[in-house]
C-alpha cells in the first residue's frame, strides 16, 4: 500500500509541476531502479538516511513550477517525502550516485594548477639542458638528493658514462658545481611530480571513501589517476632515449627523443585539462543545485550558439594541436633556426629541398614524410603556420561572438581567449628574434596552456545545460 502511495504520488508531483530538474529525475531514477518486493516495507532505515533523502528532494523542489491555479497542501508534501523515504531501499546511496560534493571540484581544480607548475618546471629544465643529469630512477630514495662532496661526486661520475657528458661537456671541462646547476631542475622536475602524486591519490581515496563523488566523478578520477601515473612513466621512457649509448656510435645529438618529449607533455596538457573540466562540471552543478538558473540555461541552450559552440570546439582542437607542434620545436631545437619572423631566409616559405629534404628518409624507405617530424626547419614551418592560423581563428570567432546573444560569462570568456591569443604570438615571435633564452622560452610554453585554458573555458560556458 505505501509502495503504491509512493508511486501515485510521484505521478502527481509530474502533473503538478510539469518539469522536474536533473537532480529529482535522478532521485526518481533511483527510486524505482529497485524492485519493490514483499520485505521491502519490513526494512528499518536510520534516521540519517530519511533526513538525507528529505534534504535532497527539498532541493529539487525548488526547481518545481507550479502554476498558481493548483493548490499544493503542505501537509500531503511533507506525507509524500515521508512515504518516499521509508520506501527506499538506502537514501544515502541513492544519493550518492547522483551528487559531489563541491570540495572535491576545487581539489581537482588545485591539481591542474599543480600540473601547470611541473608543466613550467619541465620547459625550465628542457631550457637549461638539464633533463639527463639524472641518470637512474628511483621512485623513493630519489627523494633525497644528494648532501655531502662524495655523494655529488658519486652523482658526478655517473652522469661522466652518459652521452651528453661525453660529446657536449666532457670538451669544456664541465665542474661540480656546474653538474649540480643542471642537476637541481632534474630533481625539482621529479620531486614536484611526486608531491603531485600524493596530492592526487590520498584525497581521492578520503573522497571515495566518504562517498563525495558520484559514480560519474568516480569513473574520471579512476581514469586521471591512471593518466597520472602513466605521465610519470612516461617521463623517464623520454629520458632514457637521450641515455642510450648508440648517440655515441652513431655520433648523434645527445638529446631525448622529440616523439617521446611531445608524448610526454601531450600527456600532462590532457591530465591538466581533464582535472579542470572535471572540477569546473561539479561546480558547476553544484551551482545549478541551489536553483535560480532559467534565465541561464535559455541563453546556454539557444538554437543560435551552435554553429559558435562547434567552433569553440574546434579552435580548442587547433590550439591543442599547435601546441603539440611546440613539443616538436623544443626536442628537436628548431626554434635556434631562422631567428627571424615573417620570413625564414628571406622567404614566407623555405625552398623545397630545405623543407623536404630526402636527408631525412629512412633507411629502405624513399619517403620523405618524416620531415614533418624530423627535420627541425620544417617543423619551425609548421609551427608558424599553425599558431597564424590559430591567432586567425580566435579573431574571427572573437568578431563572430559580437554578433550573439552571449550571455556576460561566456562573452568574458571569449575576450580571455582573444587577449591570451595576442599575448601568446607576442611570446612566441619574442622568443624566436631572441633565440630562446630560457625565461622567455618558459614564459612562451606557459603561454600555449593559459591559451588552451581559457579556450577550454570557453568551451566549458557554452556546455548545454540539462533541461
Amino acid at each position: 500500500m505505501n509502495s503504491l502511495r509512493c508511486l501515485s504520488a510521484a505521478r502527481l508531483l509530474n502533473r503538478v509541476s510539469g518539469t522536474l530538474n536533473p537532480i529529482s529525475r535522478n532521485i526518481k531514477v533511483g527510486l524505482s531502479s529497485k524492485p519493490w518486493g514483499p520485505g521491502l516495507l519490513n526494512r528499518s532505515f536510520t534516521t540519517q538516511q530519511r533526513n538525507v533523502f528529505r534534504q535532497t528532494f527539498a532541493t529539487s523542489a525548488r526547481y518545481f513550477q507550479t502554476p498558481k491555479s493548483v493548490a499544493f497542501p503542505k501537509k500531503f508534501f511533507v506525507k509524500s517525502m515521508n512515504t518516499m523515504a521509508a520506501a527506499a531501499p538506502s537514501a544515502t546511496q541513492a544519493v550518492q550516485n547522483v551528487y559531489t560534493h563541491p570540495i572535491v571540484g576545487y581539489w581537482l581544480i588545485g591539481i591542474g594548477v599543480m600540473v601547470f607548475a611541473i608543466v613550467v618546471i619541465g620547459g625550465v629544465t628542457r631550457l637549461t639542458e638539464s633533463g639527463l643529469s639524472i641518470v637512474e630512477w628511483n621512485l623513493v630514495t630519489g627523494i633525497r638528493p644528494p648532501i655531502t662532496q662524495a655523494e655529488w661526486e658519486a652523482e658526478f661520475e655517473k652522469y661522466k658514462q652518459f652521452p651528453e657528458y661525453k660529446m657536449l661537456n666532457k670538451e669544456r671541462g664541465m665542474t661540480l658545481e656546474e653538474f649540480k646547476f643542471i642537476f637541481f631542475f632534474e630533481w625539482a622536475h621529479r620531486l614536484w611530480g611526486r608531491v603531485i602524486g600524493a596530492a592526487f591519490i590520498l584525497p581521492a581515496a578520503y573522497f571515495a571513501y566518504k562517498g563525495h563523488m558520484s559514480r560519474a566523478v568516480s569513473k574520471r578520477v579512476l581514469a586521471l589517476g591512471g593518466l597520472l601515473g602513466f605521465q610519470g612513466a612516461l617521463g623517464w621512457y623520454m629520458v632514457k632515449s637521450g641515455l642510450a649509448q648508440e648517440i655515441v656510435e652513431n655520433k648523434g645529438v645527445p638529446r631525448v627523443s622529440q616523439y617521446r618529449l611531445t608524448a610526454h607533455l601531450a600527456s600532462a596538457f590532457f591530465l591538466y585539462l581533464g582535472c579542470l573540466l572535471t572540477g569546473w562540471d561539479i561546480l558547476r552543478n553544484a551551482k545549478l543545485a541551489k536553483g535560480g538558473s532559467e534565465h541561464l540555461l535559455a541563453a546556454i541552450n539557444n538554437p543560435k550558439l551552435n554553429f559558435f559552440r562547434r567552433s569553440a570546439l574546434g579552435l580548442c582542437g587547433l590550439i591543442l594541436l599547435t601546441s603539440f607542434s611546440g613539443g616538436f620545436v623544443a626536442g628537436l631545437d628548431a626554434g635556434m633556426l631562422y631567428n627571424e619572423f615573417p620570413l625564414m631566409g628571406g622567404r614566407l616559405v623555405p625552398e623545397s629541398e630545405e623543407i623536404w629534404s630526402e636527408n631525412f628518409a629512412r633507411p629502405g624507405d624513399s619517403s620523405r614524410w618524416r620531415n614533418m617530424f624530423d627535420n627541425p626547419v620544417t617543423v619551425q614551418f609548421e609551427h608558424r603556420v599553425l599558431a597564424t592560423s590559430s591567432l586567425a581563428a580566435v579573431t574571427a570567432l572573437y568578431f563572430y561572438s559580437k554578433r550573439l546573444p552571449l550571455p556576460k560569462h561566456v562573452r568574458t570568456a571569449m575576450h580571455a581567449v582573444m587577449g591570451m591569443a595576442v599575448i601568446q604570438v607576442t611570446l612566441g615571435i619574442s622568443t624566436l628574434l631572441c633565440v630562446v633564452p630560457v625565461s622567455l622560452g618558459a614564459a612562451h610554453q606557459s603561454g600555449s596552456l593559459a591559451l588552451l585554458t581559457t579556450s577550454l573555458y570557453l568551451l566549458h560556458t557554452l556546455k548545454r545545460l540539462p533541461k
